[in-house]
């Protein structure tokens, strides 16, 4: 599936929970040139696989023939019993013995460069805006930090048993202890959002702020140090010597 050019504003309504449901209060309007302008699929999908091999623990391991705790003995003499030579259980071709070419400890993870990734969390994201898989609250009401009120709130929007990311603007320890206990919530903040968690989760929640704060840092391209301007803009020009 190729890339596809987007050229549209979305519009999003943004919601407020009251004690009737949800009602709007209001919309926050997206440009799809800022996050991109088009869906990447193989970029997602590169970023996906990128992810998943940094989860990665890599721990495996299978001990080999001089791993092993057995005594170091011939199992019986050379010559004479009929059976053939053998000179140590440890050999791989025994039951129990060691293992050849076994999985070993090994670093999974590997990486991106860093516009691509800036470029596969646009387009995820504008994937959630253009599948209408996104929903905007105003405030996500949580006083007294308990999961019964963002179950609530995700039963309200209909999410009730869905896999969701709750995009905030920063951590709230308040709202990360209602959350936690929900296995299909993921709660992140705008600086760590990225392709991997977009895709996992079906439907993104987020809150006004949180979107908005999203949209800043990760519209556009990425900002240039002073020295990458430098660099682009080329060396200065040489200066005449006064009285030249």
């Amino acid at each position: 599936m190729r890339a596809q050019a987007v050229s549209e504003t979305y519009t999003i309504p943004v919601r407020r929970l009251g004690a009737e449901g949800a009602e709007q209060a209001g919309t926050i309007e997206v440009a799809a040139a800022d996050l991109g302008g088009k869906v990447r699929p193989r970029l997602l999908h590169e970023a996906c696989l990128m992810y998943e091999a940094n989860r990665r623990v890599g721990t495996h391991k299978t001990r080999t023939r001089a791993e092993l705790a057995y005594a170091n003995r011939k199992p019986w003499r050379q010559k004479g019993t009929g059976r053939a030579r053998a000179g140590t259980r440890r050999s791989p071709l025994w039951r129990g013995g060691g293992t050849i070419f076994g999985p070993r400890p090994r670093d999974y993870s590997w990486s991106m460069p860093k516009k691509a990734r800036r470029r596969a969390t646009q387009s995820a994201l504008l994937s959630k805006l253009r599948d209408g898989e996104a929903i905007v609250l105003e405030q996500l009401p949580v006083k007294d930090g308990k999961t019964r009120e963002v179950a609530a709130a995700l039963r309200q929007l209909g999410l009730q048993g869905k896999r969701v990311t709750l995009l905030v603007a920063e951590y709230d320890p308040v709202l990360v202890r209602a959350s936690r206990n929900l296995p299909d919530l993921q709660l992140v903040p705008a600086a760590e959002l990225n392709a991997y968690v977009l895709l996992r989760n079906k439907w993104l929640l987020a809150t006004r702020e949180g979107l908005e704060r999203a949209l800043e840092l990760w519209r556009g391209e990425p900002a240039r140090t002073a020295g990458a301007a430098a660099k682009a803009a080329g060396p200065e020009p040489a200066h005449e010597e006064a009285g030249a």
